[in-house]
């Protein structure tokens, strides 16, 4: 055990790559810490404990094989660890960018819990890819064998559209996938700004799909120009991932007049900007806090992509309001330390009440709040605490409070596709198929908003359903021709 590379968490410190200082990050869109050298990287996957049950592993969606790639990091292995993240993940380098390691992997690594700092698996995870695409090794997928005689339509190009493309051309499949908007990506491209993720980043994923012989239609109007049953006729399977892109909105006195914006709106013409895209909502200032008192209303992940944006953009104060406490927010804590290292002022346990303005915001009034008892989801339920109204000064309020489902079966002209209540697509679990033969779902739309790392495990889940019905319905078609031969 002496010789052996791993189990240094006794004398080795716990280490993040080194973030920019925050007077200088604010200045650009880039992302904030470069990433480890290699050196520093095998030095952490170092301190892996090589536990006997590697609760890093159980807590991530994707149950990767991150002791064993620890290892082989550890041990300057790099091309195994790349293959072995890989085998489980289509996107490793972006998860271990944009994943709250913070609440799954890093935040249940046994010895985070015996008090010497979780593995940095989230970089280390970044490092292993990055350098994969580096050196050359991340190749264009090479189909198992020809099934070019089906062929599959995706609606929409987000993580889990992509990773079921990337699975089932890898089956041999003739993939197409469809997107409404000008780039594939999703909010990988236009939700998530450059600072946690650059555009490249994304970019060279979708180039490689493209390289590997899936076929994307981007600017599709799915239910407009492009009938749905025009997809159902075109292809033997059809796959809806489309997300859920409707915002949820603030009810209250006021919400509907200028300078009070959705979050996804916001980060859509900053992203577009920063793309080199036209942007006229962003140059008149509309979607633009330059020089402006910006509220932004929510505690989960894109209220801090929000705050972020804000800081970068220029915006002379920053604050956002949030109706529990730091402890109780569904954001990551790592992205309130980095917000807050840039100027963000939290205004914890408050709730809107209205918004003060005429041709334009003003001010937004609101009260402080209290937890109370837990609810359903067994969080600690706000209540208001009476006599304990406040106002801040507001030229421009976004709101950050989630995301809902588009009305699909209306949207798509196709009202026999069957949804839940919570508007999201109704699916049988076991087969992952909607109510619609050969029409398969997953991702956002099926399970509600939610994190990039469960739209890639359910991508890679669907792939495989849609692969075992593909099959059952080419030896159905294969059948009556033998009969006739025999």
């Amino acid at each position: 055990m002496a010789d052996s590379p791993m189990l240094k968490f006794v004398n080795t410190g716990q280490a993040y790559p080194e973030k920019r200082a925050a007077p200088a990050r604010i200045e650009d869109f880039a992302e904030i810490a470069r990433g480890f050298a290699a050196a520093k990287a095998e030095e952490q996957a170092g301190r892996c404990s090589q536990c006997g049950v590697p609760y890093c592993a159980t807590h991530c969606p994707l149950h990767n094989h991150i002791p064993d790639w620890l290892r082989l990091t550890a041990e300057g292995r790099l091309r195994e660890a790349y293959e072995l993240s890989t085998a489980t993940s289509t996107m490793p380098e972006i998860c271990g960018r944009i994943c709250p390691q913070d609440r799954l992997c890093e935040g249940n690594c046994v010895i985070e819990f015996s008090g010497h700092g979780a593995v940095t698996i989230g970089s280390i995870e970044k490092f292993i890819t990055d350098t994969a695409w580096e050196q050359g090794w991340v190749e264009p997928v090479r189909p198992v064998r020809d099934r070019s005689g089906q062929s599959v339509g995706i609606i929409g190009a987000g993580p889990a559209g992509l990773t079921a493309a990337e699975y089932l051309r890898g089956h041999g499949y003739d993939v197409h996938v469809y997107d409404r908007h000008d780039r594939a990506g999703g909010l990988l491209v236009y939700g998530i700004p450059g600072f946690k993720l650059e555009k490249e980043i994304v970019t060279r994923r979708y180039q490689r799909l493209a390289d590997s012989g899936i076929h994307f239609h981007l600017g599709a109007d799915i239910g407009g120009a492009l009938p749905f049953e025009t997809l159902r006729a075109r292809h033997d399977a059809l796959l809806v991932a489309t997300g859920v892109y409707k915002a949820r909105a603030i009810r209250a006195p006021g919400v509907g007049q200028p300078g009070i914006v959705k979050a996804l709106d916001y980060l859509i013409a900053s992203n577009r900007k920063g793309l080199g895209d036209a942007v006229p909502a962003w140059d008149d200032g509309t979607l633009n806090a330059a020089g402006k008192k910006v509220v932004v209303i929510g505690g989960g992940d894109t209220a801090m992509d929000c705050v972020r944006t804000a800081v970068r953009q220029g915006a002379t104060s920053v604050q956002c309001l949030y109706r529990r406490d730091r402890a109780n927010m569904p954001g990551s804590q790592r992205e309130v330390a980095n917000a807050e290292e840039e100027g963000v002022e939290f205004v914890w346990l408050s709730a809107p009440d209205a918004f003060d303005g005429e041709a334009g915001v003003r001010a937004v009034r609101a009260s402080r709040m209290r937890l109370g008892a837990a609810d359903a989801s067994g969080r600690r339920a706000p209540e208001i605490d009476p006599g304990s109204d406040f106002r801040l000064d507001a030229d421009l309020v976004i709101q950050a409070l989630g995301f809902d489902p588009e009305d699909l079966p209306q949207l798509f002209a196709t009202p026999e596709l069957s949804v839940t209540r919570w508007g999201t697509l109704r699916v049988d679990h076991r087969t992952m198929q909607t109510s619609l033969p050969g029409v398969f779902a997953a991702g956002d739309i099926v399970r509600g908003a939610s994190l990039v790392v469960w739209a890639v495990r359910d991508g890679r889940d669907v792939a495989e359903r849609m692969h075992t019905w593909l099959k059952d319905k080419a030896k159905a078609k294969a059948a009556p021709a033998a009969a006739v031969a025999a």
